[in-house]
């Protein structure tokens, strides 16, 4: 599956149809696949749409069946039911989900970065407490283009990043009346995965300038350096659109992000470097920052870089910002 610029595109398109996170859940549990078992896990960003309606952007991870080592992002519009006082709530959701897949393979890589387009299917059955917190039961059936067709029963938390105004979700997440970034600079270090069989990892650094463009979108210029110590080394310019929004009293924000990464140098040898394929790659990416100060800023970062070559990487990156 070619990562072009429609793809990034298309993936950041994805992103903004789910403006402002409401709700922020994390689950685990069990994944079965043709008779293999394997675990699973999301991080999900649920917004209301109304009483009976809700959008979710989420973060899909379906562990590791044999060959396939599976993730991505998906999109889901769910239908809700609420029982009890809003106390309790039914859901069924569905939505497209954009995989990236690392396959054994028959080349001298052993392995190979597969991506491709799939959909999930889900049913959630949700607990609201008094206190903003949630428990849910959630079953996924995820049917890929190209792997195996997975199924998953996952249990989990969550927590209101607004407020609740009675009982239950809100129907719809708090408007904003000013940006959520103006200008920060931000120096981070860290270290880069290589999506392969053996996981192989180096040293990161990278420095970002970021600037709002309105109440719920940032873009961000940087230069990221994936280190030295793996066959994907490779350094660069990124550029990339976010999605962002604040929460208790602008000190925590989240953000999530898609755009372009441009190497300017890659592979430790002149013949490890692709021409063409090995120029421009897709970068999708979650970013979470705590402001301690009303310039200062802590922030942490993961990006999953996406090739054209089977040289994919998660780059997961901490680092101090300074805002102006």
């Amino acid at each position: 599956m070619r990562c072009t610029v429609a793809a990034a595109a298309a993936a950041c398109s994805a992103l903004c149809s789910v403006a402002a996170a409401q709700e922020l859940n994390l689950n685990a549990g069990t994944l079965t696949s043709s008779g293999q078992h394997s675990y699973s896990w999301s991080l999900d960003y649920f917004e209301g749409i109304g009483p009976y309606f809700e959008g979710s952007l989420s973060w899909l991870n379906e562990g590791h069946i044999p060959d396939h080592h599976r993730d991505g992002p998906t999109v889901q519009l769910w239908a809700r039911l609420p029982l009890d006082q809003k106390r309790f709530e039914l859901a069924v959701g569905v939505g497209p989900y954009y995989y990236f897949d690392t396959t054994a393979a028959d080349q001298n890589l052993g392995y190979s970065n597969t991506h491709g387009w799939g959909a999930v299917y889900s049913v959630r059955a949700t607990y609201f407490s008094t206190h903003r917190w949630t428990a849910n039961v959630q079953l996924n059936r995820t049917e890929a283009t190209r792997g195996p067709w997975t199924t998953a029963v996952l249990v989990g938390i969550g927590y209101q990043l607004d407020a609740p105004d009675g009982s239950g979700a809100r129907d719809w997440a708090l408007p904003r009346t000013h940006k959520v970034t103006n200008n920060e600079v931000t120096v981070m270090a860290g270290e880069t995965i290589l999506n392969s069989l053996k996981s192989q990892t180096s040293w990161a650094e990278a420095i970002e300038y970021r600037r709002g463009l309105t109440n719920y979108l940032d873009a961000t210029l940087g230069y990221l350096h994936e280190g030295n110590g793996i066959t994907a080394r490779r350094d660069g310019i990124t550029s990339q659109l976010w999605l962002t929004r604040a929460f208790f009293d602008d000190r925590v924000t989240l953000g999530a992000g898609a755009g372009l990464y441009a190497a300017i140098h890659q592979g430790k040898h002149a013949e490890d470097r692709d021409t063409g394929d090995g120029i421009l790659s897709g970068l999708v990416s979650l970013s979470a920052s705590y402001r301690f100060t009303q310039h200062w800023t802590a922030r942490v970062t993961w990006n999953r870089v996406v090739t054209r070559y089977s040289r994919d990487t998660d780059v997961l990156l901490a680092g101090v910002g300074y805002r102006f």
